[in-house]
């Protein structure tokens, strides 16, 4: 038996029920993983919502650190004991779970679970944004809204270590001071400036090269707004509602360019996601990203975890732990 968090309807935090749930034997091409630490990520908020939907009922969650304790037939490369993180599929928010194997991430030494459980789909969600969605170069200015969530800061600091300037924004000033900590060389307080007129100022009436914007349709048109001409607004979250463009001719103001980037469009195969987690690793092991875990909750308190990430109450990473 399991303690997982099952949803039987969409809503609310109320609808995050903790019940006992038998966990089978691993099929053919899964492993079973006990959970150590679970990463909590705003995604989990829209399946819970329901915005992103899928079958009831339904354990969700989407990222867990671990040890393998059963190992189904066809797995060649993992064993009983080995330590693994993962990114997706849903069903983290467990004690126990079967995970396809090819979605296990062995883990190094030097890497402990609970910063595995802050990092990895933010990590590898950072990888692809500055790789590959834009790739970002020395020299380049790069504009991060909500700069002192998990994500944020992973950002922060990896695009400093680019060479590129990281420009942020936060609400408040302990936020702004973290962020500040975190590999940004310029931090604006969107509740006492306005952004837009922040970031021209910072360069020069230029704009920046790319905008990654995780906060969704509250900040859409403003964040376009900070780009130089042909620069890349990059659309990753939906904190605050869906984007909708009725009009394309709103990009005509600098000919922009637009992205709503998604992991399953950059992570295809074993092949790529073992790739991709060794550049994250790499990062994390020299010390150019550290990633801030800003709180904790028991998976029994996870209704309160997602109140919190909500209502825009955390800093930095929230771990669950089982």
């Amino acid at each position: 038996m399991s303690l997982s968090i099952v949803v039987h309807q969409h809503g609310g935090p109320e609808v995050l029920a903790a019940e006992e749930v038998e966990i089978g034997a691993p099929g053919r091409g899964e492993v079973q993983v006990r959970h150590t630490a679970i990463g909590l990520n705003f995604i989990d908020t829209y399946h819970r919502s329901g915005l992103y939907p899928f079958d009831l009922p339904a354990t969700i969650g989407m990222e867990g650190a671990g040890a393998v304790v059963a190992v189904g037939e066809g797995v060649e490369d993992l064993s009983v004991g080995d330590r693994v993180t993962y990114s997706g599929p849903m069903g983290s928010y467990s004690e126990v779970r079967n995970l396809p194997a090819d979605h296990a991430i062995p883990l190094p030494d030097a890497i402990d679970d609970r910063t595995a459980a802050a990092t990895t789909l933010k990590g590898l969600t950072a990888y692809y944004l500055l790789h590959l969605t834009y790739a970002v170069n020395p020299g380049d200015r790069v504009l991060v809204l909500a700069a002192a969530g998990g994500m944020g800061l992973i950002l922060g600091q990896w695009i400093k270590a680019l060479g590129a300037t990281a420009i942020g924004c936060a609400g408040g000033p302990d936020k702004c001071e973290l962020a500040r900590r975190n590999g940004y060389a310029h931090v604006i307080d969107y509740r006492s400036q306005d952004y837009q007129d922040a970031v021209r100022e910072i360069t020069g009436g230029q704009g920046v090269d790319v905008v990654y914007d995780g906060v969704g349709k509250d900040t859409f048109e403003s964040s376009l707004a900070c780009l130089r001409p042909r620069g890349m607004m990059v659309s990753y979250g939906n904190a605050t509602g869906t984007v909708s463009i009725p009009n394309l001719g709103i990009l005509a103001r600098g000919s922009y360019y637009v992205c709503r980037p998604t992991g399953g469009s950059y992570v295809t195969n074993r092949t790529e996601r073992l790739e991709q987690a060794a550049a994250l690793f790499a990062v994390l092991q020299s010390g150019a990203v550290t990633p801030t875990i800003g709180q904790t909750f028991a998976l029994k308190d996870i209704a309160d975890a997602h109140r919190a990430i909500e209502a825009r109450a955390t800093t930095g990473s929230t771990v669950i732990l089982p």
